[in-house]
């Protein structure tokens, strides 16, 4: 991974950043590599690792993110296209980029084999997090439902 991993000290801080408001947003570099790249030997596979599925329990498993001020939109310095609809989620109306349904409360432990990402090099394996994203949706169209992949 680039940045590697961060010390015991480095993920309390942020985790505090989150809870206190110091720290916006987060975000992940979504590596999902098939398996049999990252089996080859270490200077020739790809870097990364999945992230996505267990970057919110990971970021902030005891304490509530501030998810209605959360707006990673105005953390970065790219406007909205010009006519472009608004980031708003309405019935009968898709939502534009990434949508993401969050269970604050459920508890699972992490089997590489049963993640919805193509990728299954974690971390994490074995580890037992509160807080699961359920469902996704991309530009309208379901691609993890119910914690499985659509596609």
């Amino acid at each position: 991974m680039n940045p590697p991993l961060r010390t015991a000290d480095d993920i309390a801080a942020i985790k505090a950043g989150l809870a206190d408001g110091t720290i916006d947003a987060i975000a992940t570099d979504h590596a999902p590599h098939a398996p049999h790249t990252k089996e080859a030997p270490l200077d020739q596979a790809p870097p990364g690792m999945l992230g996505l599925e267990t970057a919110l329990a990971l970021a902030s498993p005891n304490s509530p993110c501030r998810w209605p001020r959360w707006s990673p939109r105005s953390a970065g310095s790219r406007p909205p296209s010009p006519g472009s609809p608004t980031a708003t989620v309405a019935p009968s109306r898709p939502a534009n980029g990434q949508l993401v349904v969050f269970d604050p409360n459920h508890e699972w432990t992490v089997v590489p084999a049963r993640l919805a990402s193509k990728s299954r090099n974690t971390p994490y394996a074995g580890r037992t997090l509160k807080g699961k994203v359920r469902h996704t949706v991309f530009e309208g169209t379901p691609v993890v439902v119910d914690s499985a992949a659509t596609r």
